[in-house]
């Protein structure tokens, strides 16, 4: 080995040991204040709940704390109500039967204990909650999870789906707007039956959804021509905000172009969205469709795939995947329309903002938060 190769390798096995202590170091922060957070939450409850304080005695305690503690963030009267809740949420984690050499905790509203979640020493169980995952999770994506679903089943599967994909809160966010939980792995595909390493058609399953929501179309210049419009008018909308659109995905999508074209035997082809991801090392093609699935569009979707595969795949990539986004679909005649189809495909739905129940959107993020972290990367 060269002196060169020398460096390159100590460098290499250095900067892994950094990044590595880093995580460990951001993951005993997030444990060590989740078990802050936690204790506190346990006694504002045990004494606000019980009518020991009288009103208003949380933010005189809020008040107090940053007199006392100059320069302390984090303990405003809402942060402190958010510690309650997440100890009210989570109190089950301490109310399950104890396993040998565990005592069970008890309520003191003369205390805090700040370590009571830490103390937990449990195996993950079939369908329940890693523990290891919950403390991995920063206190404010603990917040967005618990302020934005209503069963246990959808807790464990954000914070798993957020542990394991590393998302931030804004990632998280959008997940949780997109409502990723009942959405995902029910689009009519026939990815098993036409792709060889079943290992990635199960992932490509769970990759796509069988509904997405595309808010930021611009809805008032729908339908005011024809459908063909109505479509570039969609395209477009996803084109201007890619980041946005990929956001509904996860990690490993990579964006190349809109209306990329192909000339195949004198005859013209435009696809209207590809999409390279990693992570299967194959290009996606989106197909956008203004109105109802028709059975004409897998037959023109089929095609691309074709050309594709024959003309643009490269050697150490695999067949490309199709997905068909319209507005309305019968999921029971696609799956069997589909059966005689050989290229990877799948049909999903979209909403516009115009679709969504108004109540269910008072509690969507707002845009302009999205749109300032979009910013910030752009300038990144």
């Amino acid at each position: 080995m060269s002196g060169k190769d020398t460096i390159t390798e100590a460098v290499s096995l250095i900067k892994t040991a950094i990044l590595q202590s880093q995580a460990k170091a951001v993951a005993a922060v997030n444990q060590v204040q989740l078990a802050l957070y936690y204790g506190i939450g346990k006694y504002i409850s045990a004494n606000s709940r019980n009518k020991n304080w009288g009103t208003g005695a949380i933010k005189n305690i809020s008040d107090r704390l940053k007199e006392e503690l100059p320069g302390i963030r984090g303990f405003s009267e809402a942060n402190i109500k958010k510690m309650r809740l997440f100890y009210e949420q989570w109190q089950m984690l301490e109310n399950r039967s104890p396993m040998a050499n565990e005592s069970q905790t008890t309520d003191n509203e003369d205390s805090i204990d700040i370590f009571p979640i830490l103390s937990i020493n449990r195996s993950p169980m079939a369908n329940d909650l890693d523990l290891s995952e919950f403390v991995s999770l920063g206190f404010s994506l603990h917040y967005e999870i618990l302020s934005k679903t209503t069963t246990l089943e959808e807790r464990v599967f954000y914070i798993h789906q957020a542990a394991v994909m590393k998302w931030d809160k804004y990632t998280l966010r959008n997940q949780l707007k997109q409502d990723l939980y009942h959405h995902q792995g029910s689009m009519p595909n026939n990815f098993l039956s036409t792709m060889p390493d079943y290992k990635q058609a199960f992932q490509a399953i769970q990759m796509f959804k069988d509904e997405y929501l595309l808010d930021f179309i611009n809805v008032e210049e729908l339908g005011v021509r024809d459908e063909e419009v109505d479509e570039r008018v969609i395209e477009n909308g996803i084109v201007h905000n890619v980041k946005n659109f990929i956001m509904t995905f996860g990690k490993g999508f990579a964006f190349i172009g809109n209306q990329v074209h192909f000339d195949k035997l004198g005859h013209d082809h435009w696809v209207d969205l590809l999409f390279y991801n990693r992570d299967l090392e194959r290009t996606v093609v989106f197909e956008l469709k203004a109105g109802a699935f028709k059975v004409a569009y897998l037959a023109q979707l089929s095609s691309y795939l074709r050309i594709l595969n024959d003309d643009d795949r490269r050697a150490n990539e695999k067949a490309p995947i199709g997905i068909i986004l319209c507005k309305d679909v019968d999921k029971a005649y696609v799956e069997y329309i589909m059966q005689d189809f050989k290229q990877p495909m799948g049909v999903a739905t979209y909403k516009t903002a115009e679709d969504m129940d108004p109540e269910v959107l008072k509690v969507l993020p707002p845009k302009e938060e999205l749109q300032k972290l979009l910013q910030s990367n752009d300038k990144g």
